[in-house]
């Protein structure tokens, strides 16, 4: 029997012709037909877009066919588009939405199937809910139940409309940075790819000054050689890091396989991690742009935030993990910023999606603005907060355990976790362990993939394994 096509933390994610197959991909767009058709919204059309992984391109021609096939627009993307491009395209063609065929940072055996909403963020929950029950009814219905028109027909009669999304994001870019400091510093950049849809993108921007821009993995490779995955942490930034060092440049950014998150790196090739650039990202709104407003973060990411909130006089909002939580956080308390510990950050005045490009402007402006280094923002960052550290494992387990290690957890709520003592336990989205120090433990099953995340973030670095063996010794793997 088919694995049932359901949306986790940001999608629906499988392996490419076992699970993500060209007939899944259209059960599931007709199921979002359906949905357009039953809440009136099927006459905006939808753009549709793709990484740059294995046949992405297709998979997204087979989406744009059936939504063409049930009379709704399809707005193709003409060549592999950064996520946030694609989410920007829905506000600029006025769109009920956005399919977008990506696995992010999934190993390159993956590919999926992301959904944004007319609002160009993650649809929420009660969103996907509803897609789920449609595309679970085509399922039943059997092949007969989806429409198709070909691609070729359908570009004849006006359904399937190819087109650039990149002028009008970049018009758009420039009313959020200005990027003529950045390209008169002087500084040394490398900026790493990692074989994905960013490719080009900085350089695009940034290109033509004084500033030296070196990129690295910056063609299409869906195979992702030298790193296991797509994923901008420092297990699968080693050549960044290297790059860095052997040219002494100034500073490394990193963006994801759809380049919806950002990694970043310092002077000396040191991985910055994604809690301390949230930290940064928020204290450069807040203190070099004179931004005020909400900050939403997910209960996986810094407190750091928290301290900035109090420092600077405004709320932090605490969501589940994934954008879905976080985009609709961010349109009601209209927030500066929202993200998440993945390497996630939306903006205000932008879309409420994560945006890899933008955010490394963002810390490459913090540098010019400020005129330090990145590792001196970290020491001016921890000037205001205090020091924080943070690591994160990931670890396999047999799908049939998932029950008991639950049931595991929930027996046995520890007292006391590295001879801190446990002063809350927050259960919304896994189970977080506030200590008495401001030191968290969090424990949560992925949502895109079979894996079981354990994390911290403490203001010791000796505590930091200490406090992750402990969250391997509670879920017992």
């Amino acid at each position: 029997m088919p694995t049932p096509i359901k949306f986790g933390t940001d999608g629906w994610r499988g392996v490419i012709a076992e699970d993500f197959t060209f007939a899944n991909v259209r059960i599931a767009t007709q199921g979002v037909a359906d949905y357009l058709i039953a809440t009136g919204k099927a006459n905006k059309g939808m753009v549709v877009g793709h990484d740059a992984r294995f046949a992405s391109e297709y998979f997204a021609a087979a989406a744009a066919e059936v939504l063409a096939g049930n009379g709704i627009t399809a707005y193709l993307t003409q060549t592999y588009t950064p996520t946030p491009v694609i989410s920007y395209s829905i506000l600029t063609k006025q769109a009920a939405g956005a399919i977008n065929i990506t696995a992010s940072h999934n190993p390159p055996i993956d590919n999926g199937f992301k959904l944004r909403s007319e609002y160009a963020g993650a649809a929420d929950p009660e969103t996907l809910a509803q897609v789920e029950q449609h595309i679970a009814q085509v399922a039943e219905a059997g092949p007969q139940a989806v429409k198709r028109m070909p691609r070729a027909e359908a570009e004849r009669s006006g359904l399937i409309q190819v087109f650039d999304p990149a002028p009008e994001y970049l018009r758009h870019l420039r009313t959020l940075i200005d990027p003529e400091p950045i390209k008169r510093a002087g500084i040394s950049v490398v900026i790493d790819s990692m074989w994905g849809a960013g490719a080009g993108w900085l350089r695009r921007i940034l290109e033509g000054g004084a500033t030296q821009l070196y990129e690295i993995h910056g063609e299409r490779n869906p195979i992702f050689p030298e790193m296991a995955r797509p994923e901008p942490i420092a297990a699968n930034l080693q050549p960044l890091l290297r790059t860095v060092r052997e040219r002494r440049a100034h500073i490394g950014i990193a963006t994801d396989g759809d380049a919806d998150r950002v990694g970043v790196c310092d002077e000396h090739g040191e991985f910055i991690d994604q809690l301390r650039v949230y930290g940064l990202l928020a204290l450069y709104l807040l203190e070099v742009r004179g931004w005020r407003g909400t900050i939403v973060k997910t209960l996986s990411t810094t407190s750091m935030l928290e301290k900035l909130g109090k420092l600077y006089n405004v709320p932090v909002v605490e969501t589940g993990v994934g954008f879905k939580f976080v985009a609709p956080a961010m349109l009601e308390h209209n927030a500066i910023v929202g993200g998440e510990e993945s390497g996630g950050y939306a903006f205000r005045g932008h879309i409420p999606e994560r945006d890899g490009i933008l955010a490394g402007l963002f810390i490459l402006d913090m540098c010019v603005q400020l005129k330090k280094t990145p590792s001196e923002l970290v020491q001016y960052l921890f000037s205001k907060v205090g020091e924080h550290y943070y690591d994160r494992i990931d670890l396999s387990f047999p799908a049939a355990e998932r029950e008991r290690i639950l049931a595991r957890i929930r027996a046995n709520t520890p007292q006391q976790i590295d001879g801190l003592r446990v002063v809350d336990v927050n259960t919304t989205d896994g189970f977080k362990y506030l200590l008495e120090d401001g030191s968290w433990l969090l424990i949560r099953f992925s949502g895109t993939e079979p894996i079981m995340r354990i994390y911290t973030e403490t203001t010791s670095r000796e505590r930091v394994p200490r406090i992750l063996q402990a969250g391997r010794e509670l879920a017992g793997i």
